[in-house]
């Protein structure tokens, strides 16, 4: 279980792009489970939408794409600190099968796929209250900075 200081040393994000509010689950190597509180005070939903409120699909990629980098830190023992990013390299597969709203929990999940010579994929999953929202292949490369 990893709160979010923790989270904090595992991804260079910060306000109002940090993603991630707890890791639930992580198995090195294999898989992780984190989550997002979705809160009507984001800043997102000034503009998205103000009168229907909708978190958007992409910060929802985003937030499968963080906890796929918290998993490739911690799997290699890196951390940004250390001098490393995780970058998206590409994105596959996107569904999106449910709205994100305020009030909900996003439930994220990530697989390990395969690595090859710093190149991660993973199968990624988001959900509300066990119901499918998003799906995607991910891929990231890790580099040196």
């Amino acid at each position: 279980m990893m709160d979010v200081q923790e989270i904090r040393e595992y991804l260079p994000h910060r306000y109002p792009f940090l993603l991630l509010d707890r890791v639930v689950e992580l198995e090195l190597g294999k898989t992780i489970r984190a989550y997002k509180n979705i809160s009507v005070n984001e800043e997102v939903f000034n503009g998205h939408f103000p009168e229907a409120p909708i978190f958007p699909g992409v910060m929802i990629v985003e937030a499968m794409a963080q906890a796929c980098g918290v998993l490739g830190f911690k799997t290699l023992g890196q951390k940004p600190a250390d001098g490393y990013l995780y970058l998206f390299a590409g994105i596959d597969d996107v569904r999106f099968k449910r709205q994100v709203v305020p009030g909900d929990r996003l439930d994220l999940e990530a697989e390990v796929i395969s690595e090859r010579r710093g190149i991660w994929k993973f199968a990624g999953k988001a959900t509300v209250d066990g119901q499918l929202a998003a799906s995607a292949s991910i891929l990231c490369a890790v580099k040196k900075v």
